[in-house]
């Protein structure tokens, strides 16, 4: 049996990704910052799948978190052959509303984690010829929109580049870029959610199922829902300047409230 290890295990994403790999057969490390949750969600996933599910508590906003995944992922008695860097948050507020602290640690999280985490899961991998990595990152990183979207599009440029990189080697990497998605996401960031049209919004478990398909027919980018291929199909033609007036205005009337 393969092993999946899932960073942000517990809730969103993350979870669906769990719920998927665990009813197709894969064992699991569930990494999240909440051991209560993680236990609970091992033995439901165990109880119901056969699967082993290991439990990982780790903050990746914090070196020690990021190490502690690190020496998992090189652990050569217990290799992992699928990894999912899926842990992030939103901050609330625009730019110099947000403290510099605030920002240096989504940056930890989202940029320094994933770059960390998927080096060392690849290494392993292509010394075997074989494995994956899927790096979430958001539709946001197509758009002028802060510096959550900044860092998103750091997430898919670094996966793109490394996945060119690893051409033929037996490892694929995908940065996977969902729009809105049904999750505790907003609710942690204190963003309301009321205001976004109800077309807007992803299911989790049907956004997992398009990607893992992205991810079999070697896809480097996956934005899993017709929808959000025909919005970013606009933003690619749509001039910068006028984008960035656009994006604004639509951060203020769909983002934190």
């Amino acid at each position: 049996m393969t092993t999946a290890l899932i960073t942000g295990a517990t809730a969103g994403i993350g979870a669906a990704f769990a719920r998927r790999l665990a009813a197709d057969g894969h064992n699991l490390v569930l990494v999240a910052r909440n051991t209560e949750r993680l236990r609970e969600q091992a033995t439901e996933l165990h109880d119901l799948h056969g699967i082993e599910a290991e439990v990982l508590t780790a903050d990746l906003s914090e070196d020690d978190g990021i190490a502690s995944v690190e020496a998992r992922l090189t652990d050569r008695r217990q290799s992992v052959d699928l990894l999912i860097n899926n842990a992030g948050f939103g901050n609330k507020g625009r730019y110099l509303e947000v403290s510099t602290a605030d920002e240096l640690k989504m940056l930890k999280v989202h940029c320094e984690a994933v770059l960390r985490l998927t080096s060392a899961a690849a290494a392993g991998m292509k010394e075997r010829g074989r494995g994956g990595v899927v790096n979430v990152a958001s539709v946001a990183a197509f758009v002028p929109r802060g510096t959550y979207g900044a860092s998103k599009a750091w997430v898919v440029q670094f996966t793109q580049g490394a996945a060119k990189d690893l051409t033929g080697s037996g490892v694929q990497l995908m940065a996977l870029c969902p729009g809105f998605v049904r999750t505790e996401f907003h609710e942690r960031a204190g963003m309301g959610t009321g205001n976004i049209p109800g077309w807007m919004w992803l299911d989790a478990d049907k956004l997992v199922a398009a990607a893992l398909a992205d991810l079999a027919r070697g896809k480097s980018v996956s934005i899993p829902d017709a929808r959000y291929k025909t919005l970013m199909g606009l933003v690619k033609v749509a001039p910068r300047g006028l984008l960035g007036g656009v994006t604004s205005k639509t951060g203020r009337k769909y983002g934190p409230r």
